[in-house]
């Protein structure tokens, strides 16, 4: 039989490290579960009869009734769970933590009217956006990029609301069900459509306007990463693109550090972006083509 003695014993002296987590005794620890089932909730009570009970007909207001009251208690408790791991000295104090969540939650579910709003300007957009859809409830229930706004549109209003660690729990679900990486953080303004989406990624300080779209591959990414004096990241500082109103991206086009995409400008597939581009504009990658032949748009800018 093996003696494993040296290996528990080494695996066990993690007192002094970030890897160890000292929770509080009573107060749970966030769960993945809970919050799969918290994001549902809110699908149903968003898209009633799409998720959850698929026939509600006359019982409509008894069905967002009871499935607002479940996502209250079943936040509240993961609000709880999130504010004492992400500062347990400060939150020992039982009553405490609770009526923090309870503030907060409590603001959530009033702002749920105005994320319905916004996430049926995203599916409109959607649809607009794919001659493939043939209606809207196919965006609703098939579309990943659907999928992933709307728990970017749940967490970012948590995120607004000063919750900490849940947000990003409820982003990193969908990106691991689609591919689409969108941090809580940034700011989204409304009918914002992702076609395809498999591989895009929006970092925490970017802006997008409204009447955005993105196709597949598309990084919104930070240019460079200034250091504190110990070698560490200097946390917070604004390192994202800012989109204006009605930009289109192409696919697998990377668009890096705090630069401006002027409005209704479009980015052709596969770029490379590191400044400004003016309003209007127009970026594809030049195409030589023999002469007299009618080959594709050749236009670098516009």
């Amino acid at each position: 039989m093996h003696n494993f003695d040296q290996t528990i014993a080494a695996l066990s002296d993690i007192s002094n490290s970030e890897l160890h987590h000292y929770g509080i005794e009573g107060v749970p620890f966030p769960s993945v579960n809970e919050l799969c089932d918290i994001v549902e909730l809110c699908r149903s009570v968003l898209f009633p009869g799409y998720y959850g009970k698929s026939i509600v007909n006359g019982a409509l207001q008894y069905h967002i009734g009871v499935g607002v009251e479940r996502i209250y208690e079943k936040l509240v408790k993961q609000v709880m769970a999130g504010l004492a791991f992400s500062d347990a000295e400060s939150y020992v104090g039982q009553d405490k933590v609770r009526d923090d969540a309870v503030s907060r939650v409590t603001k959530f579910i009033e702002c749920l009217p105005e994320l319905r709003r916004l996430l049926a300007t995203d599916v409109v957009a959607m649809f607009r956006n794919d001659p493939a859809a043939h209606n809207l409830g196919e965006v609703i229930l098939c579309y990943p990029g659907m999928q992933a706004i709307t728990n970017y549109r749940i967490a970012h209003a948590l995120e607004q609301l000063g919750v900490p660690l849940i947000p990003r729990m409820i982003t990193e679900l969908a990106h691991s069900k689609t591919g689409i990486d969108i941090h809580p953080g940034a700011d989204i303004g409304h009918s914002f459509a992702i076609d395809h989406g498999t591989g895009v990624v929006i970092g925490a300080t970017a802006i997008l306007g409204h009447n955005v779209t993105l196709y597949q591959g598309v990084t919104l990414g930070a240019k460079n990463f200034p250091q504190e004096e110990d070698g560490s990241l200097v946390k917070g500082i604004a390192r994202h693109p800012i989109l204006g109103d009605n930009v289109v991206v192409y696919a697998n086009a990377t668009i890096l550090g705090r630069i401006h995409i002027g409005h209704d400008s479009t980015i052709g597939g596969n770029l490379w972006i590191t400044h400004d581009v003016p309003a209007e504009t127009k970026l594809f990658y030049h195409q030589e083509c023999p002469p007299n032949s009618p080959c594709s748009e050749t236009i670098i800018k516009k």
